[in-house]
């Protein structure tokens, strides 16, 4: 029975070494790693990336997949609970770093599988909204940015250039969604906890300061 651990790499700031640290960090060890780099969750489905085709052909029976949290496994409601869904009837555990979650095909009663199945819809839900909720917020930010520069005042002056990229942004407000504190957000996107607060307490600020320096 293997340990498997799978990352998905979407961004430059979602280093493999960042997610396996938590992993191991967490108590976890690996008999192998499998990731696949700069592939959209949202888009992408599982089976089309290509070390995720492979992780569907290596997990046996037994096998335990772990991944930082179901977000890895990609951000499409319809496409999370299809894979994770298809890991238990092949008789694999899914276990996340990021909540501790447990999800296998062991539940018999039939209350408790509702139960389990409920969480699974949730948390691939939630993983789908966080994605969207981020696109919605960089569009604000741009359109906030370039209505200033229009009227003048951003041409005037756009502020200090920020210490954090888009990409930055999008995992901060994942991550505090799932009640990750601002230290460990810090650690694990690699910027400090002044600017982890800021981008919480005034999202839509950030977004603008990175429409304005088009970053």
């Amino acid at each position: 029975m293997a340990i498997i651990f799978y990352a998905r790499v979407s961004t430059s700031e979602q280093t493999l070494s960042h997610q396996q640290d938590q992993a191991e960090a967490a108590g976890f060890t690996f008999d192998e790693v499998v990731a696949d780099h700069g592939v959209s969750g949202v888009t992408v489905k599982m089976r089309d990336r290509p070390e995720g085709r492979r992780l569907f052909d290596m997990l046996r029976p037994g096998d335990t997949l772990v991944v930082r949290w179901v977000d890895r496994l990609g951000r499409n409601y319809q496409d999370v609970t299809d894979t994770i869904r298809e890991f238990m009837r092949r008789g694999v555990t899914i276990r996340t770093i990021i909540n501790g979650m447990v999800f296998d095909g062991q539940p018999k009663d039939p209350m408790q599988e509702a139960v389990r199945d409920a969480l699974i819809a949730f948390m691939a839900a939630t993983a789908q909204a966080q994605a969207e909720a981020t696109k919605e917020a960089q569009r604000a930010g741009i359109a906030a940015a370039k209505s200033k520069a229009e009227s003048g005042a951003e041409a005037a002056y756009r502020g200090r250039k920020p210490s954090f990229t888009r990409e930055q942004v999008g995992s901060v407000r994942g991550l505090l969604g799932k009640g990750m504190g601002v230290a460990e957000i810090a650690r694990t996107v690699g910027l400090s906890r002044q600017t982890i607060y800021r981008i919480k307490e005034d999202p839509a600020g950030a977004d603008a300061a990175l429409a304005a320096w088009s970053a």
